[in-house]
């Protein structure tokens, strides 16, 4: 049994004793805090609350509105819903914050609770450490019975979360339908069935394809959007003749596409190709996190606007869009955050910005795809054991590469020309991620090798 505490929100597997797991003790203790605290810093007693498809949902979902209606909480409840749709209901409602229940694209036996602030956006890393610090002391105080919370269902978000997309001026919902498209769906048995459906048939597209639609949670494959995981919609897509293929996560937040010929368009290509439309109708800067392709700044740069790139973490890329007034940005996973829309990663948004984009390019997505800078990236990670100095082993790395540009707002990313490599430590076990990006595959896993032995020559490994 895995939980597991962050600034972000509270995640871990179902079952087990308290505290090992994400098990109803927990769930109840987490939610009470975080709904104090809203409480606390708002004044504000309403909290949005949506989940998304897994077998767990239904069981923590009772378990945190009881919790807050033992707090004296209204609890609007969009029931199976997505993270981005949650997001955009917060500030909609009014309301003090919000709550998402999914562990995205985590396997079934996982879920989480999300955190978000009375804007609809991630709690901020000082406001995540509050709410644990709240959760230990459990420095609660529970309506009395004359004071308890009321809950209102509302089904309606899923239309005012599709008319909000379509009403964006860079969405042509004209050009859309007159490409005809046909498109090819995996929707992981999670709420993208109940509306990434809903949203094409809005956007025109009548020719839809559905594979894992039925919101039951009972995911076909694992659920993260990476190529091994989408060997059956590949097969699809080349079966069916269409035009593309679409990709979603468990919550909706993250992206991918496949090509015409069943080739992977490329998560870290999601970003790159949404921002190159927005960039060509609308001046101003990009932002993604350390750890994403290259292409983005490439494409940024050729637009005349500025690259920025933030520490790892959704919260982060928000704030540094904020602080140079990007008009676009995102993370390498397939998450797209349109500030236009709202400050969240939404697949929704990207999905109606990216096919407005191919409806205009007017030739194949693969054709799109190659028009686009190449880059690799190679993920490696290496193990070391608990007691060793992270941080001082970094501070090694960077000291030998130290005639190189390189960037330690987050770990350490060194760059050399067109390349780069990056090396975090993860938050939850001994290891440094070690991602590397290059033209091809050869060069980025060559860099990436040349810095693990640097690492275990550091070590005396």
């Amino acid at each position: 049994m895995t939980l597991i505490k962050s600034i972000s929100g509270i995640r871990g597997t179902i079952g087990g004793r308290a505290g090992d797991g994400l098990t109803p003790f927990d769930i109840v203790k987490f939610t009470a805090a975080f709904g104090s605290w809203v409480v606390n810093k708002t004044g504000n007693k309403r909290i949005v609350l949506g989940r998304d498809a897994r077998i767990s949902g239904e069981m923590v979902n009772n378990l945190v509105i009881g919790t807050l209606q033992g707090l004296g909480i209204e609890v609007i409840d969009l029931g199976l819903s997505t993270t981005p749709t949650v997001e955009v209901a917060v500030p909609d409602e009014n309301a003090g914050g919000g709550i998402i229940l999914t562990a995205s694209h985590n396997p079934k036996q996982w879920n989480a609770l999300k955190l978000l602030n009375a804007k609809g956006e991630f709690i901020s890393d000082a406001d995540g450490k509050e709410v644990l610090d709240l959760a230990e002391s459990a420095d609660f105080d529970f309506a009395d019975v004359d004071k308890l919370g009321k809950v209102i269902k509302n089904d309606t978000y899923l239309q005012k979360h599709i008319d909000k997309v379509l009403a964006l001026p860079l969405v042509d919902v004209e050009a859309i339908k007159k490409a005809d498209f046909k498109v090819v769906i995996d929707c992981v048995n999670s709420t993208g069935g109940i509306f990434i459906p809903a949203l094409l048939k809005a956007l025109g597209v009548s020719k839809v394809v559905e594979l894992y639609c039925t919101p039951d949670g009972h995911f076909p494959h694992n659920p993260e959007p990476l190529p091994e995981n989408l060997t059956e919609i590949s097969k699809e897509v080349q079966k069916q003749n269409a035009d593309l293929g679409i990709v979603v996560d468990p919550d909706v937040d993250r992206l991918c596409f496949v090509n015409e010929d069943g080739s992977m368009f490329g998560e870290e290509y999601t970003l790159v190709a949404v921002a190159d439309y927005v960039l060509k109708n609308t001046p101003g800067n990009t932002v993604s996190n350390l750890s994403s392709t290259r292409a983005l700044r490439d494409v940024t740069e050729a637009a005349g606007a500025e690259y920025n790139a933030s520490a790892v973490g959704e919260v982060n890329v928000v704030n540094k869009m904020k602080a140079t007034n990007a008009i676009i940005g995102g993370e390498g996973n397939g998450g797209i955050i349109y500030p236009e829309s709202h400050y969240g990663r939404d697949a929704l948004v990207g999905i109606a910005l990216f096919l407005t984009h191919l409806a205009k390019f007017g030739k194949s997505i693969s054709v799109l795809r190659a028009s686009y800078p190449q880059y690799h990236i190679s993920k490696n990670k290496i193990t070391l054991t608990p007691e060793m100095d992270i941080d001082n082993l970094l501070k090694q790395v960077e000291e030998k590469y130290k005639s190189q540009p390189y960037s330690t707002i987050d770990g350490l990313k060194i760059e050399f020309d067109k390349t780069w490599v990056h090396l975090r430590r993860s938050n939850t076990e001994p290891i440094i991620r070690i991602y590397s990006e290059a033209e091809n595959e050869t060069i980025a896993e060559n860099l990436a090798n040349k810095i693990i032995s640097d690492i275990k020559e550091i070590l005396h490994l």
